[in-house]
């Protein structure tokens, strides 16, 4: 797909774009170690042994970048050594938004997600136990300066699993009054059938943001945030992962190495303007993610955004 050619980054263009955007809205990534961002995030030569957390330094430099997710979380819980290392590289107080670990969300595992289990149901579905002792006191103990929402994503639950919207929502009822309140939670769904009263209720009983999510098989963010009682929490949460109907591995083979818009979408850019209106109004801060995925470079995409901003 034609894209238009990569230029060399005006600092000072984006340091007059970070000063539009209000200070309790951070924009930031959904992960950060792309080779395809050298010469616009980054400028140093980094090695393979440790890349990832000394790149954070240089991604915390960027004037457009207030926050970033930490996907890698997803498929395991940090371990003491990993949250060290990532805090050694983080100016304190830059909150990171971090996946939580899939074996408390997967509901029935896929042959993609577990071979041997593919068809059963996980025994640690939303265990509060394993949330606490395996991730949220390691935070605690050695990324708390850098500690920001907790997402639980939960892939598409298939329909065959008997897991109906009404019963989700009590599953997380019960999940999250067992968990501590000291921390911030935030819940991403890939079911849109999900989307229901009592599931917003109940994540606003416990103040837990529901994450605006752009994905494949989700409706746009403009009209999650439609929906009404959609703000669930004293704080908003969104992801800008792909175009709605379009698929990971095609958004990939599209938009790789990540250098340049390739795919404007003017629709994503407008809904992320209207979530920081909605902050603004509600005097609440957001955390807004954007992924290389959605329009080919998450960095340009979020200067076009801050580009609308008045």
């Amino acid at each position: 797909m034609a894209g238009t050619a990569a230029q060399p980054p005006d600092l000072t263009r984006f340091q007059e774009l970070s000063s539009r955007i209000p200070t309790s809205i951070r924009f930031g990534t959904s992960t950060w170690n792309y080779p395809g961002w050298r010469g616009l995030v980054y400028h140093q030569d980094y090695g393979p042994k440790g890349a990832a957390a000394r790149m954070l330094r240089e991604y915390a430099a960027f004037p457009l970048f207030r926050t970033v997710g930490i996907d890698s979380t997803y498929y395991g819980p940090p371990t003491e050594a990993v949250l060290r290392n990532y805090a050694e590289h983080l100016p304190a107080g830059f909150p990171t938004i971090s996946k939580v670990w899939g074996q408390l969300t997967i509901h029935t595992f896929t042959k993609a997600q577990d071979p041997d289990r593919a068809g059963k149901a996980n025994p640690d579905f939303l265990n509060p136990d394993i949330f606490v002792e395996e991730i949220y006191q390691p935070y605690r103990r050695h990324f708390s300066s850098n500690t920001g929402p907790f997402v639980f994503e939960f892939q598409t639950i298939a329909k065959f699993s008997g897991m109906d919207p009404d019963r989700f929502s009590r599953r997380l009822d019960e999940f999250f009054s067992a968990l501590p309140r000291d921390a911030e939670y935030a819940v991403e769904i890939r079911n849109e059938e999900f989307l229901t009263p009592m599931y917003f209720a109940v994540l606003r009983e416990h103040e837990v943001a529901h994450v605006f999510n752009s994905w494949t098989r989700m409706p746009p963010i403009g009209h999650q945030l439609d929906l009404p009682g959609a703000i669930t929490a004293p704080f908003i949460v969104a992801r800008a992962l792909l175009r709605p109907g379009r698929t990971y591995d095609e958004a990939v083979d599209a938009f790789a190495p990540y250098d340049r818009i390739r795919e404007p979408n003017p629709r994503l850019r407008r809904d992320l303007v209207r979530l920081v209106q909605t902050a603004m109004e509600t005097r609440i801060p957001a955390y807004l993610l954007v992924n290389n995925r959605a329009e080919g470079s998450a960095p340009l995409t979020i200067a076009a955004v801050a580009e609308m901003l008045d």
